[in-house]
């Protein structure tokens, strides 16, 4: 149990280094709260003794631990103001009736991340009203080659296959062929099913390798179906670069090619209602970022706005802005 300077504390600590990336000090929390300075490292000790303060190993001064952070959202974090700026730039998307409901997400959440600086992601539901519109491959080297699935909305998806070098070129464009004369306009969630009880049963009368070729695209499109369940968008995919604690390349390549991993992100769809905040270690993505999520359901269309950032992300600035976006999304304008 905190006592109240220790909330205090602890709470100018987490929002001065939210707000200048630099560890704080115990003189700048001396002047803050007219305190001796030796009261003030012996709340600071104590607070580190609690993991809810660490020390930076580059400079003198303490930051919030990853404890810190949790017990600040939790306990601490209000919710900050919108300033006029950021409200104006939103309502210009919500009021533009010639967007559809798809375009008005993407284009809000784009703002989002160009006002924070931080990467947002949208995660729509997609998969019942794609259907399929054509399966290309285009051989590669050796015994690859790379097959192109196309929907009817534009969704384009594609996959490297191996394939063993007992299969012919003439076998695959056969498999295509039947794909595509049998499975054109089935909606995505339905592709496996159809090509169980429609393409198995008579694949062998047109192909030699027909259980190796019936297999490689049978996982290929469970892929697919897995992938199409959500319809990802992101707006300042690469934000992290901008943040000062992601000037590691290699952290920063670690995170980017965790944006490109469809079951990850897919894994980021909010079952909870209201807005939720993910600390570190809780995201799924990486120990140094935290994750504010919050699901939308609107005219039976349902998905999922994420915004990633540092874990010294402005809490309480994010979460007005996901709010907002959410009662105007369901707001007067019949979005």
């Amino acid at each position: 149990m905190l006592t109240n300077r220790q909330k205090e504390m602890l709470k100018l600590i987490a929002e001065e280094y939210i707000k200048t990336a630099k560890p704080v000090s115990s003189n700048h929390i001396c002047k803050k709260l007219k305190c001796s300075s030796a009261t003030i490292r012996n709340e600071m000790a104590r607070l580190e003794e609690l993991h809810l303060l660490e020390k930076n190993h580059f400079a003198s001064g303490r930051i919030p631990s990853e404890e810190g952070y949790k017990y600040y959202v939790d306990n601490l974090m209000a919710p900050k103001d919108m300033t006029g700026e950021d409200m104006l730039k939103l309502q210009t998307i919500f009021k533009n009736n010639s967007l559809d409901l798809n375009d008005t997400i993407r284009k809000s959440i784009e703002i989002v991340s160009e006002i924070t600086n931080y990467t947002a992601v949208v995660l729509g539901s997609a998969s019942k009203e794609n259907k399929l519109k054509k399966v290309e491959v285009v051989p590669l080297e050796e015994n690859k080659i790379l097959s192109i699935v196309i929907t009817d909305k534009g969704v384009v998806q594609h996959k490297t296959l191996f394939l063993p070098e007992v299969v012919s070129n003439e076998d695959v464009k056969k498999t295509v062929e039947l794909i595509n004369k049998l499975l054109i306009g089935t909606p995505i969630d339905e592709i496996s099913e159809k090509l169980e009880y429609e393409v198995k049963p008579i694949i062998k009368d047109y192909v030699s390798q027909y259980e190796i070729l019936y297999n490689t695209f049978y996982d290929a499109f469970h892929d697919f179906t897995v992938n199409a369940r959500s319809d990802v968008h992101f707006g300042g995919r690469t934000n992290m670069l901008k943040q000062p604690e992601f000037n590691n390349i290699d952290k920063v390549k670690e995170i980017l090619g965790k944006f490109e991993d469809s079951s990850i992100i897919s894994k980021m769809k909010e079952d909870e209602s209201g807005i939720n905040i993910y600390v570190g270690s809780e995201t799924d993505l990486s120990d140094d970022v935290s994750v504010i999520k919050t699901k939308y359901e609107i005219d039976g269309e349902e998905g999922t706005i994420a915004i990633i950032g540092p874990k010294r992300m402005e809490y309480g600035r994010v979460v007005t802005l996901l709010d907002y976006i959410k009662s105007n999304l369901g707001g007067d304008n019949g979005k």
